[in-house]
């Protein structure tokens, strides 16, 4: 907005990991002006979004509808040069190339997930299913209509190009993480120890997150099983998730006595969960990483602590966290290699704090917030000069 540009945002009201008492501000607040008049706000209402994925589908072709209407008919969104839209809701991308036809604007489509393989990944269809082919289908429709594409990393440049997008099209810009936000907070300084009782003397193994199937939480806590002589060793799990309770149970049944599960902290004290790791993890479901890429692992560095990745081999994940030193790459399902990769920064704490200061230096040169939006700006701009 610094470069002369003014924003219409067209969004339902705000119900995700809201409260009863934000939710109800919040449909009030039906417009809004911010950054000295710069953006204007929209907001719709639609009901609260449930666990019920029949509900929430309804919830996104509602959303889309709106949207539409408001992309094709409102005085606001009338007088855009372009269109900036995000791949969630999946159908979004072909709401936005629909609008493109009637109203022949162009737009730039920000593929945060590749639907329908992220179904795939989290097994909620199968790869030739009637899902999946409607997924397709949608997929392809949003990739031949948008004038360029934005991926968060090289292996989802890979994954669409290999469906026929042309790489001319394709523009690879990470994740920011905001690192004035996320920063690294001194042992002495950090109050979540107190507030966790936990001591200050123990090696930590941090996990934060969703506690689902893709994230396979199996491995970590095999791992820990393996890595239960480390006396003053302890894996912090903090999440939530349908599965949290099976984790729990299963770290019961394995009689792990050096874990502990933590509910999910809210992001104002991102820092001081991940600065009370000595090591960060970072695990997927083996074939799940190269259609996608954690951004818990940007905040991890952020925070100045080593990754210990265990993922799937040959992504973007495995080259920053080697070709970097930020820490340590195991394969996705190898609880032996996981197991091993945090017991040699356990053996060797000068090491690990090396990997954490080039984590945050790599963030710092990298993946900050004013460099991501001045790559976007850029990739918005270059539509005028096509």
């Amino acid at each position: 907005m610094s470069n002369g540009h003014e924003i219409f945002v067209y969004t339902p009201t705000p119900t995700r990991g809201v409260d009863s008492t934000i939710y109800q501000e919040y449909k009030h607040r039906r417009l809004e002006k911010l950054y000295d008049g710069k953006m204007t706000v929209h907001r719709f209402r639609l009901m609260r979004e449930g666990k019920n994925p029949i509900l929430r589908a309804l919830r996104y072709a509602l959303s889309c509808i709106k949207q539409f209407n408001r992309g094709v008919f409102a005085k606001d969104a009338r007088s855009c040069d372009a269109m900036f839209i995000s791949s969630t809701p999946p159908i979004q991308g072909a709401m936005a190339a629909l609008i493109k036809k009637i109203r022949h604007i162009p737009f730039v489509y920000n593929l945060q997930d590749i639907f329908p393989d992220s179904l795939v990944g989290t097994g909620l269809t199968k790869h030739g299913s009637i899902l999946w082919k409607i997924g397709r289908v949608v997929e392809s429709f949003t990739y031949r209509n948008a004038d360029k594409i934005i991926v968060i990393s090289e292996d989802f440049k890979r994954n669409i190009m290999v469906k026929g997008v042309p790489e001319s099209k394709i523009e690879v810009i990470y994740n920011w993480v905001d690192e004035k936000a996320v920063v690294p907070i001194p042992k002495a300084e950090n109050v979540l120890y107190e507030e966790l009782n936990l001591s200050r003397d123990q090696f930590y193994a941090v996990y934060a997150g969703n506690f689902g199937n893709a994230q396979n939480i199996d491995v970590i806590l095999k791992a820990a099983q393996q890595l239960e002589d480390c006396s003053d060793m302890t894996f912090l799990l903090f999440g939530t998730g349908g599965l949290k309770e099976h984790f729990e149970q299963m770290a019961n049944e394995l009689h792990l006595t050096n874990v502990k599960f933590f509910p999910l902290q809210p992001y104002d004290k991102v820092s001081y969960v991940y600065s009370l790791g000595d090591v960060g993890i970072v695990s997927c479901k083996k074939g799940i990483g190269k259609g996608a890429m954690p951004s818990k692992t940007w905040s991890i560095m952020s925070a100045g602590t080593a990754v210990v990745a265990n993922y799937d081999t040959d992504t973007d994940l495995q080259e920053i966290i080697t070709k970097n030193r930020v820490g340590l790459f195991s394969e996705a399902d190898s609880v032996t290699d996981l197991a091993a990769a945090i017991r040699h920064l356990y053996d060797n704490r000068e090491m690990c704090e090396e990997y954490g200061r080039n984590a945050r230096k790599f963030i710092e040169n990298n993946i900050t917030k004013e460099i991501g939006t001045k790559k976007i700006v850029a990739v918005i701009e270059s539509l005028k000069q096509e």
